[in-house]
């Protein structure tokens, strides 16, 4: 079976005529294989650094949404859930070498994550993601639908990273090797945080977001054709910039906005070092 061909032609599909496709569980008991096992991701790195889109992914992922019917995952009367049959929370051994501390945490099946992975009571981390080795996923985090996340990246309590199931063709956050991600940030809307960049506490991105590089004089923002893009290295913080026009003007009204203030030394290393006990 071409697994791509058949999602996408199960997806094109009217409801009134998918329920009836002989082929829609398998496609879809394969798609989560892949899925679960990383054989297959929502965006994919190339050679010359870019990433590529894998919109059929997406799709396959709405059709299970589309196939499912919702029912009852209690575990107990106290802990009640109601869901779709097609995305029940994910099946973790002790041989996939995942660390999953003890307190609420929930992973959906069609999650990858790597030997390694650490998570931290209580995160949560949708269908589509793909986690690198010895990440942290740390207490309060998130991880959306089709985040790309890398190795050895420090996802720090309370930050949301977003996901992305609609429109179709729209690109996931993606977040490369070596990244802090400070406490209460957000990164969102396709977002791309290039290797080893840190984002200080509370810095948030978005499509719409931007940035100032301090160190370059420039300004970096996305298009309808390249999304916001964090340099390698670089370190961000949550800073402000005067509304410049009428009214905002007279009352001395300011945006939030981030600032790359400088780039990666041995000092920043330093400070970011990933604790090796831990892991």
């Amino acid at each position: 079976m071409n697994l791509q061909h058949e999602v996408e032609r199960l997806f094109a599909l009217p409801s009134s005529e998918l329920i009836y496709d002989a082929a829609l569980n398998d496609v879809c008991s394969d798609f989560l294989f892949a899925l679960n096992t990383g054989a297959v991701r929502a965006a994919s790195p190339i050679d010359d650094g870019s990433w590529i889109v894998n919109t059929w992914v997406k799709q396959g992922i709405l059709l299970l949404f589309r196939k499912g019917k919702m029912i009852d995952m209690s575990t107990d009367d106290n802990f009640r859930f109601f869901d779709k049959d097609t995305i029940p929370t994910k099946t973790i051994g002790l041989d996939d070498g995942v660390r999953i501390v003890p307190g609420g945490s929930s992973i959906r099946t069609g999650a990858y994550l790597s030997p390694g992975v650490i998570c931290m009571p209580p995160m949560y981390i949708n269908i589509g993601a793909w986690i690198g080795e010895g990440t942290m996923i740390d207490s309060h985090a998130l991880v959306g639908t089709c985040a790309q996340i890398g190795a050895r990246v420090h996802i720090s309590a309370a930050a949301q990273i977003g996901g992305v199931l609609e429109p179709a063709g729209a690109r996931p956050v993606i977040i490369e090797d070596d990244v802090m991600v400070g406490g209460n940030c957000g990164v969102y809307e396709g977002v791309c945080v290039r290797k080893r960049a840190v984002l200080g506490s509370g810095v948030v991105l978005n499509a719409s977001t931007p940035v100032y590089d301090l160190v370059r004089e420039t300004v970096i923002r996305s298009s309808s054709e390249v999304p916001l893009e964090i340099p390698e290295g670089a370190v961000v913080v949550a800073g402000s910039r005067a509304v410049q026009t009428g009214w905002g003007t007279e009352n001395g009204l300011s945006v939030s906005t981030p600032l790359i203030v400088k780039y990666r030394d041995d000092k920043t290393d330093a400070r970011t070092a990933l604790e090796a006990a831990l892991r």
